[in-house]
């Protein structure tokens, strides 16, 4: 790398499955994502930690697998004391700034940044902690988050994307102006996140009749796994008024939405070019986790299918190394050691503890294989009664714990997950073998207490904080947006389709 430090753009959706980009073989208009993918390193086996936004965020943040760091769903804590790329970036001499969500939950609203310029969307305090004793919060979705898809003239996440892209761009243009220290600007916006809510001129961007439907539809009950039928009924998605047009509606809004991403990643490269800063910043392309979209009847996420675990990675970085398409398995928490080796800092030198991401510099340039390379995720929150855990190696994938047998797949010669091999004798040695790096990796006895405890707390400081006048951490008093804009505690629906129909 050369001796000026670069600048770096990370771009960030929310509930992006990787499948349905163009550069991943799919059928969403994404010319600008596709672009640079072009120019840039494609990670095809990609994937989140947590299949659920804030952990997967704070993870990825840290380089930690959630669970050591207490992410254990999405009313969990961020604590402040843990390092984020954020916070080495700024000892490697970075100005540091964030635009958008990253679903911090805590009095720290910052984490390593020096500016936000977005309030967070949803509630800042306990207020979502769940409880293994009730299958699901009613501020969870359901059903009706598909049957209600189609056309909007505006929603209250539109205007949340458009003042973090607003953002960004404006604060690109005083990098711009002053140009004494490099910058990350973390770009981080909502969409193509549910409610399916999108404006005409994106709806009209695809041929109704077009849409694929799901390549798995919902399997007889007898051939359903066990966690997938429990968040069928946990999402409320056995619903029989679900027809398959709400889920092709469903689907076209959604890859509406997508292509409204892809508009806005094109408005932050058009800055880029426009600044002068192009030539000198890396941009990373990923989401926090992906979407079922039908794929087993299920929509959402908390799977561990790669329809919502398989994120999109895209690393663009020309003066640093040439194009390429990875098959490593990696994952978010090695974004960290990744940018900070960008910065020319080692993350491991600096860390207090243990990280649970590698650098994948030298896999883009080519120096480094990672052919076994084995990525973790879990799932610690409403909607299992005791931790889950998934381990990839190779092809292979085990899900284990959670109370439910376990489930093993090959997808290589299985993507869409269809044939559990848990049980084939012939299987045994892998399924064996994974389960004991997951044994190694996770004491779930431990786990276990630990999230009942944390899960206790955090309620009980919740309702007496609902005891005269509640503090809403991630608001400014002066924030225009905040008083209708931001989700409160109240069932999702009510706050996701406050939009303008047609």
């Amino acid at each position: 790398m050369g001796t000026e430090l670069p600048n770096i753009l990370l771009i960030q959706a929310d509930q992006l499955q990787a499948q349905v980009l163009g550069c991943y073989g799919g059928n969403a208009q994404t010319p600008r994502i596709d672009a640079l993918a072009a120019s840039g390193a494609v990670f095809d086996n990609a994937y989140c930690n947590f299949p659920l936004c804030a952990p997967s965020r704070f993870s990825m943040l840290s380089g930690m697998l959630p669970s050591r760091i207490g992410a254990y769903d999405n009313g969990a804590e961020f604590p402040a004391q843990i390092p984020t790329f954020a916070h080495y970036l700024r000892l490697a001499g970075y100005r540091t700034c964030l635009s958008g969500k990253q679903h911090f939950v805590g009095p720290d609203m910052l984490h390593g940044f020096h500016e936000r310029l977005t309030p967070e969307l949803y509630p800042t305090d306990f207020a979502w902690t769940p409880s293994w004793t009730k299958p699901r919060m009613e501020s969870n979705n359901d059903s009706s988050g598909v049957t209600r898809a189609g056309v909007c003239v505006r929603s209250v996440q539109m205007d949340h994307d458009e003042a973090a892209l607003y953002g960004a761009k404006t604060q690109l243009h005083n990098f711009a102006r002053d140009r004494s220290k490099p910058f990350l600007m973390v770009a981080s916006f909502t969409h193509p996140h549910e409610p399916y809510y999108c404006q005409q001129q994106h709806w009209d961007r695809y041929r109704h009749d077009d849409i694929e439907m799901p390549s798995i539809g919902l399997r007889p009950a007898d051939e359903r796994l066990a966690h997938t039928q429990r968040m069928l009924e946990h999402h409320g998605l056995l619903d029989p008024a679900l027809t398959p047009e709400h889920v092709r509606i469903a689907r076209h809004a959604y890859l509406a939405n997508v292509s409204y991403v892809d508009e806005m990643v094109g408005a932050l490269m058009d800055t880029l070019a426009d600044t002068g800063l192009a030539d000198n910043t890396i941009v990373v392309i990923t989401s926090d986790h992906g979407d079922m979209l039908g794929e087993h009847g299920m929509w959402f996420k908390k799977h561990f299918f790669d329809a919502c675990l398989r994120v999109p990675l895209i690393i663009c970085a020309p003066n640093h190394f040439a194009s390429s398409r990875q098959a490593q398995n990696v994952s978010l928490v090695d974004l960290l050691p990744t940018l900070t080796e960008f910065a020319g800092l080692d993350a491991n030198a600096h860390a207090p503890e243990a990280l649970d991401g590698e650098s994948l510099v030298g896999v883009c340039a080519g120096n480094t294989a990672r052919d076994d390379a084995t990525v973790f995720a879990e799932i610690t929150s409403e909607g299992v009664s005791a931790p889950m855990f998934m381990v990839k190696r190779g092809d292979f994938k085990l899900l284990t714990g959670g109370g439910v047998p376990n489930a093993l797949f090959n997808l290589a010669s299985d993507a869409h997950e269809i044939t559990d091999l848990a049980a084939v004798a012939n299987m045994r040695p892998v399924r064996d073998q994974l389960a004991a790096i997951a044994a190694q990796r996770w004491d779930s006895e431990a786990l276990t207490k630990s999230v009942i405890a944390s899960q206790g707390r955090r309620r009980l400081v919740d309702t007496a904080h609902r005891d005269g006048q509640r503090v809403n951490w991630g608001i400014a008093p002066s924030e225009p947006l905040a008083p209708w804009l931001l989700r409160g505690e109240g069932l999702y629906n009510d706050w996701a389709w406050k939009g303008i129909d047609e």
